[in-house]
């Protein structure tokens, strides 16, 4: 079976290009991005050998899962820019409940970069811009999804499409997340439809109003997860009564909070 993308995205003027296999998705849409390409543009393969997370954690994608990246570029100030990671959250889940049907485990989205299948960790997303000749930047969103295995041994307990029961391809998830991104870049309007993205995405947040431990570098904030502001951040409620603004961190919830994440 071919990647193609959905009648919405295709409508929308998006463009697809695909790879049997390729190091990175992100890295191949960058230099595309480098050498004049504007988008808005997928690149897409099932099987990915030097893909990378947050921190520049090694992201692998054995044959037969999505490693997905789309690329666009946008007018707006890096940080309105990183907004965009949450549009790519409800896409993404979009897309899970598209091929999954309504007798699939509930996703949920954790703050600030990933989609969990109950308690584990089931997507990954990754953000990266660049200034570009003239005004604007390239923006490439990168989406990585376990469809028929998980990595082992992650700091958070990983899952598959496959695991938890649900039987499809990498295309047929590309096809519905094509146009899932369409719809929430929609929204997202360079940052201006953020409150509508927002109030969608706490719907689905995990551990929203629960215990949380938010390693920062070399210091950890605990508290309630209250929310995120209209920026992006999570806010945490402390033992003191303080609201806590986190811009970026490694989130342990539940039992894990409760004892400092250790």
């Amino acid at each position: 079976m071919a990647f193609t993308l959905g009648p919405y995205a295709k409508s929308a003027g998006y463009r697809l290009a695909t790879f049997d296999q390729i190091g990175s998705t992100n890295s191949e849409a960058m230099a595309q991005a480098r050498a004049g390409e504007r988008g808005p543009m997928w690149f897409v393969t099932t099987e990915q050998t030097a893909g990378r997370g947050r921190r520049h954690r090694p992201w692998i994608a054995p044959r037969g899962n999505l490693a997905s990246s789309v690329l666009e570029t946008i007018e707006v100030a890096p940080a309105v820019a990183a907004t965009l990671g949450f549009a790519a959250g409800l896409a993404l889940e979009a897309a899970l409940r598209a091929v999954a049907g309504p007798a699939s485990v509930g996703f949920s989205l954790k703050w600030p970069n990933d989609v969990l299948a109950g308690q584990a960790k089931l997507t990954g997303i990754l953000l990266e811009a660049e200034a570009i000749p003239g005004k604007g930047l390239a923006v490439v969103v990168g989406m990585g999804t376990n469809v028929i295995a998980a990595p082992e041994g992650t700091p958070t307990p990983a899952t598959s499409l496959r695991a938890i029961g649900v039987e499809t391809s990498a295309e047929q998830l590309f096809t519905a997340l094509s146009d899932s991104w369409t719809e929430c870049r929609g929204i997202w309007d360079g940052g201006n439809g953020f409150g509508e993205i927002r109030r969608r995405w706490l719907a689905l947040a995990a551990g929203l109003g629960q215990p949380v431990a938010v390693h920062t570098g070399n210091a950890t904030v605990s508290g309630i997860f209250d929310t995120i502001d209209d920026t992006g951040c999570m806010i945490v409620r402390t033992s003191t009564g303080d609201r806590v603004p986190i811009s970026a961190g490694d989130v342990h919830f539940g039992a894990a909070a409760s004892a400092g994440a250790a």
